[in-house]
């Protein structure tokens, strides 16, 4: 390895949803006083093909369900919706890229498809990586559960991990206005 000072400083996201501009300029000012080079690995979870038709059957009406369950679910062509969660995953991704991109950041990523703790966990390892970030939108029980990404993560992996809700500036989060804030658990 290489003096510290020139060594590669690697930082793993795990995305809920694309990042915005400013959701992508707000996790470069985190790493605006690091002197070593910062290197970003974005993971962006494959959106769940099985949830989305189950999602889309509980919004069936009860009489359309009762009549004809079967005639349902003939109708839902599931390799056409994975391909689809496929596609919009990797559009998704792009767009997250290109956003941390503009802002002057090296980045690059992937979707995942195992468990999100999981691809955190072995990507933090498989890059020595110096820190995770978690940014997703407020999920209030599960974090006072301690069964959200960021709780499990930090039982899961060794180096520091900070959560970000996505759309929400430092300000909004510390003041919580309109969610919850930066958990602290």
């Amino acid at each position: 390895m290489s003096e510290s000072n020139t060594e590669t400083y690697h930082v793993v996201l795990l995305v809920e949803q694309p990042l915005s501009a400013a959701d992508a300029t707000q996790v470069r000012s985190l790493h605006e006083g690091i002197d070593q080079p910062v290197f970003y690995h974005v993971l962006l979870p494959l959106e769940d093909a099985a949830a989305r038709i189950e999602s889309a059957m509980g919004s069936l009406s009860a009489g359309e369900v009762l009549t004809s369950p079967a005639m349902a679910m003939n109708d839902v062509d599931l390799e056409a919706v994975r391909k689809d969660c496929q596609e919009r995953s990797n559009e998704d991704l792009a767009s997250t890229l290109a956003a941390l991109r503009a802002t002057g950041a090296t980045a690059e990523g992937k979707v995942c498809g195992e468990p999100p703790i999981d691809a955190l966990a072995a990507e933090v390892k498989r890059v020595d990586g110096g820190e995770a970030i978690i940014l997703t939108r407020p999920h209030v029980v599960a974090e006072f559960f301690h069964v959200d990404w960021t709780s499990r993560a930090r039982r899961k992996i060794g180096v520091p991990v900070l959560h970000l809700l996505e759309h929400e500036n430092f300000d909004e989060q510390a003041e919580g206005y309109g969610s919850e804030g930066i958990t602290g658990f």
